[in-house]
């Protein structure tokens, strides 16, 4: 698949390299058309337990659901050429969930055990179209970016979870994907309006920053005066004796005009590697910031509350987090094994929540485009402050397929 398809598609691939063949290339003039992207289907079983969290009333017990996983189903239309000594291409990549809950353009559209997350007879899904940018640059100066993509912090956490191929958290909820680990484990990059530069390979050595569309936090007026979001991060590559592997280091900074406690600043900072030899793979990150999250994931109703999502709580809290992740393809089967623990905490005015998980998954490539997946995920909810403590369970056995073109 070229790279200039999904950012999300291509850390798949990168991630789970026989995932799929090459896409569809088509010469028209003086440009190159590539066309690929994904389809894929899980069946999810939840059982929920616990204390009730959040200001939404959950209804425990179990929940089934089929619908698309992390990575939703997407079409992929993208195409280059060199003009004038320049590189220029341009890409949009629509994205849409199976079930048909799937009637809310955000990723993480209430992901509850409740009945909100039901479907209804004539229910129908949506477009969400993540990608719309374009190109311009050389391999001598670097590249800009100017359009809606993969923000630029927690980019390399998420192409770096195994359960982009899969299901992860957030199973049983409407909306186009589940969670992965989003909200136990990092923070979701999100897809942003930027103008982004990346800088020319430095033998192995590489830069990004962006200026990037300001998010609301739900507590900013309409009217509040606005000012753009930054982050960047430094990558290192490397090579060596069969080990690959990159190392990586990101920040992220916003003011908010309006909060809970008026004006603040929401900053962050993330710093992450990956490895891998003859199969094994390992991967660890951690982040650490303020004003960036909150942590009540698929345990409520509430959408301003899912964890993982920038900003939305509108305090300056303290939230920090990480995961880790061991993988190991099987010689000659090609099955990859992996397991991940994760979790992300968030503190603000003598409350605490935390969100923890453990996720083990196998991937099968049927065919070098069809991979089969079975995933176990245990996640735990704890919420905490001067006068009660709280705990909520959320279990989930996935099983689907994943097919890249």
């Amino acid at each position: 698949m070229n790279k200039k398809l999904g950012l999300a598609v291509a850390g798949a691939l990168v991630a789970f390299s026989s995932a799929a063949n090459a896409g569809i290339t088509i010469p028209a003039g003086d440009w190159t058309v590539d066309i690929g992207g994904n389809v894929n289907a899980f069946y999810t079983n939840t059982r929920f337990s616990g204390d009730v969290i959040g200001s939404e009333s959950t209804s425990f017990g179990t929940k089934n659901s089929i619908s698309t996983g992390l990575l939703p189903s997407a079409l992929g239309i993208g195409a280059k050429t060199r003009q004038n000594d320049l590189d220029i291409a341009f890409q949009f990549t629509f994205f849409t969930g199976i079930n048909a809950g799937s009637v809310n353009g955000s990723p993480l559209a209430s992901s509850t055990g409740s009945s909100q997350g039901a479907s209804t007879a004539g229910g129908g899904n949506s477009l969400n179209i993540r990608q719309a940018y374009m190109t311009v640059g050389d391999a001598s100066w670097g590249t800009i970016k100017m359009g809606r993509d993969l923000g630029v912090f927690g980019s390399d956490a998420i192409l770096s979870d195994m359960t982009l191929l899969g299901v992860g958290n957030g199973a049983g909820g409407q909306g186009s994907s589940t969670l992965g680990r989003i909200g136990s484990g990092y923070v979701y990059a999100d897809w942003i309006g930027q103008f982004q530069y990346q800088s020319p390979n430095f033998n192995g050595l590489q830069f990004t920053v962006a200026a990037r569309e300001n998010l609301n936090n739900l507590v900013t007026t309409v009217n509040a005066k606005t000012q753009l979001g930054f982050d960047g991060k430094v990558t290192y590559d490397f090579a060596a004796n069969d080990v690959t592997g990159r190392v990586w280091l990101g920040g992220l900074s916003q003011k908010h005009q309006d909060g809970f406690d008026g004006a603040y600043t929401s900053k962050a900072v993330e710093v992450g590697a990956k490895v891998a030899y003859a199969g094994a793979g390992l991967v660890g990150y951690y982040y650490d910031g303020e004003g960036l999250d909150g942590q009540l994931g698929q345990f409520t109703g509430t959408g301003s509350a899912l964890g993982g999502l920038q900003f939305l709580n509108g305090f300056k809290s303290k939230d920090s987090g990480g995961y880790v992740q061991a993988t190991y393809a099987i010689p000659g089967v090609g099955t990859k094994l992996g397991a991940s623990w994760g979790t992300s905490k968030s503190s603000y005015n003598g409350s605490t929540t935390e969100n923890e998980s453990y996720i083990v998954g196998a991937y099968h490539p049927l065919t070098k485009s069809l991979n089969l997946v079975a995933e176990y995920t245990d996640a735990e909810l704890k919420a905490s402050n001067a006068e009660e403590n709280l705990k909520a369970k959320a279990k989930t056995v996935s099983l689907g397929a994943i097919l890249f073109f």
